[in-house]
């Protein structure tokens, strides 16, 4: 049996060898058996965990962008909807100041058209009244300068 011992450092140890070769085999039976399903497992799991919440990360990512887009689509649309508003607001502005200043002018030519006729009847009364007074002070001047002018004829003939 001394045959299979090592005599020296550089003789190989049959034995040795064999226990560890053994040995190795073992462990890796048992780890490939027992440990490396579980650490498979482990990192399916882990694998499946992280494409899950890349795949939900891209999800929301997506929801996301349609959510920007419909809101800049109806903030365009309210943008749109203000601009209708304010110019039709601005045109019923504009028809309102055109109907006041119609009704204005037409007021406005109707109460000038009243003061002329107002004045056109003043000024008729004030004719009339004139004529009025003319005639009741005719015969008194005509009295008085029929009276003077015969006095200057009864004058000139004595």
């Amino acid at each position: 049996m001394t045959s299979f011992l090592a005599a020296g450092p550089l003789d190989p140890d049959v034995i040795g060898f064999t226990t560890a070769i053994v040995v190795f085999l073992a462990v890796l039976v048992v780890l490939t058996k027992f440990v490396w399903p579980k650490i498979i497992a482990g990192l399916d799991e882990r694998y499946a965990k992280i494409r899950d919440e890349i795949d939900a990360a891209e999800k929301a990512r997506h929801e996301a962008q349609s959510a920007q887009r419909k809101f800049e689509e109806k903030l365009q649309q309210a943008q749109a909807e203000a601009t209708a508003t304010i110019a039709a607001a601005q045109a019923t502005a504009r028809k309102a100041g055109d109907e006041l200043r119609a009704r204005n002018d037409a007021e406005l030519t109707e109460l000038k058209a009243r003061a002329l006729a107002d004045i056109q009847s003043a000024k008729e009364g004030a004719v009339k009244e004139l004529n009025d007074h003319a005639v009741a002070l005719a015969p008194r001047w005509h009295r008085r300068s029929f009276v003077a002018k015969s006095a200057q004829l009864i004058n000139r003939a004595s």
